[in-house]
């Protein structure tokens, strides 16, 4: 049986990452041009970023720091205003804490992460959480997982990491922790393969933890 879990945040506990490509799109917009959606998804699970495609359209980095406070403006709007719950997160969240440790290793800011809980009791689950300020290299890179394992005090056999997406799958792999890929829409086309297990929803997940050697 697993003792720890350490969960990835959008796509995973709260659907946000649709919103967050949305606001990047706004933001392309602004300016004239056209973000794909495909070249951004394959970007993003390699930790390129947003900006790719603004630069190969002749956007000068002054401007894109313009686009970065309008797209985080944008995103910070649907996370205030849109739906973004998933249904039976803290369902699932309440029953897996009878028998696990958890916590939150996200690539969100600080300030987005605070947005989101603001009126949510996710949190009230986790024994810590870790946001893009708190380690120094974001996924894919092992970084923020390793940091995670160490908090607890963990070892990676013990530990089992929750992920949406192909850039948390490499951090998972990297680090040499199992990893569990829960569906998402959004990067449903996805090669997630490599996973150790393939979940439809977080309900599943207890069978999992409970079932681990």
């Amino acid at each position: 049986m697993k003792k720890y879990v350490l969960f990835d945040h959008d796509g995973v506990l709260v659907d946000t990452e649709f919103w967050y490509y949305k606001a990047a799109e706004r933001a392309f917009a602004d300016v004239g041009v056209t973000l794909d959606k495909e070249q951004y998804l394959r970007d993003m699970s390699q930790g390129l970023g947003t900006w790719v495609q603004a630069r190969a359209a002749g956007i000068t980095e002054r401007s894109i720091n313009g686009l970065r406070e309008a797209r985080n403006a944008y995103y910070q709007e649907s996370l205030r205003t849109e739906a973004i719950e998933i249904e039976g997160v803290v369902e699932t969240l309440e029953e897996l804490s009878k028998y696990v440790h958890m916590a939150i290793v996200t690539t969100s800011k600080r300030a987005d992460f605070e947005i989101v809980h603001e009126h949510r009791h996710i949190r009230r689950f986790m024994d810590f959480v870790l946001v893009r300020e708190d380690y120094t290299l974001a996924k894919p890179n092992p970084e923020p997982y390793l940091t995670g394992l160490k908090r607890f005090g963990a070892t990676k056999d013990e530990t089992l990491i929750v992920e949406d997406s192909p850039r948390g799958l490499s951090s998972a792999l990297a680090a040499g922790i199992d990893c569990v890929i829960v569906h998402n829409e959004f990067v449903k086309a996805a090669d997630l393969s490599q996973a150790d297990y393939r979940i439809e929803t977080l309900a599943e997940l207890k069978d999992i933890i409970l079932g681990a050697a």
